[in-house]
C-alpha cells in the first residue's frame, strides 16, 4: 500500500535554503498555495529535531533551492548529505517530492537544479510530482513564464525579497502549493 495512503492526516514539509529572503519567500508562497493541508516549513538554516519529524512524518516534501554558480547552495548539499541515514533506512521511500530553484538570472541554471534535486529524491525512493502548468505568456504576471515542467522555476533580480520574485512568479508558487496539496489529496483517498 502506498505510504502517502497509509497516513491519517497527509501534510507537506517544504525544505529550503535561502540566504537573502528571496527564496524562503517563494516557500512561503507554495505554502499558501498548500493551506488547505497542514504545512511544515523547514529553514535548513536553522533545522531543528521537530524539523526532521515533520519531514519523516509528511506525505510529501518540497526541496528548494537558490542557485549558486549553476548548483544547489553548498548549505542545500549539507543538507542532502545529512540526510544518509534516512536513505540507508528508507525512510523516505514513496513519498512525494517536488522541488524549486530561484536564481538572479533568467536562465540562471535553474534546470541543473531541479534535477539535482529530483534525482536526490530519486535516489531516496520518492515519487517526484512535476509542475503541468502551461505557460501563459513571458511577462512578470504570468504563470509560469519560464515555462518549467519539472518543477518551480522563479526569478529574482537584485532587489530586496519584498519586490521580487516578480508577481507571476509567486503566483506560479501559490498554483504550485494548490497543485501539489491536490496530488497528495488524491492519493491519500487510494
Amino acid at each position: 500500500m502506498n505510504q502517502v495512503a497509509q497516513q491519517a492526516t497527509p501534510s507537506i514539509a517544504i525544505v529550503f535554503h535561502s540566504n537573502y529572503g528571496h527564496t524562503r519567500r517563494v516557500a512561503h508562497a507554495i505554502a499558501q498555495g498548500a493551506a488547505q493541508l497542514p504545512t511544515h516549513l523547514v529553514d535548513i538554516a536553522n533545522i531543528s529535531e521537530q524539523d526532521w519529524a515533520a519531514m519523516d512524518n509528511a506525505s510529501l516534501i518540497v526541496f528548494g533551492s537558490a542557485v549558486y554558480m549553476g548548483s544547489i547552495t553548498a548549505a542545500f548539499k549539507t543538507f542532502m548529505d545529512g540526510t544518509s541515514k534516512r536513505w540507508v533506512a528508507r525512510s523516505w521511500q514513496g513519498k512525494f517530492a517536488a522541488g524549486f530553484a530561484n536564481s538572479g538570472g533568467l536562465s540562471g541554471d535553474k534546470l541543473a537544479v531541479l534535477q539535482q534535486i529530483c534525482l536526490f529524491a530519486m535516489q531516496h525512493g520518492m515519487n517526484w510530482v512535476g509542475m503541468p502548468l502551461m505557460p501563459t505568456g513571458s511577462s512578470e504576471q504570468d504563470l509560469n513564464r519560464l515555462s518549467s515542467f519539472l518543477g518551480l522555476m522563479t526569478q529574482s533580480v537584485d532587489a530586496p525579497p519584498e519586490v521580487t520574485p516578480c508577481p507571476g512568479d509567486i503566483e506560479t508558487a501559490v498554483w504550485f502549493g494548490n497543485h501539489l496539496a491536490q496530488t497528495v489529496l488524491r492519493f491519500s483517498k487510494v
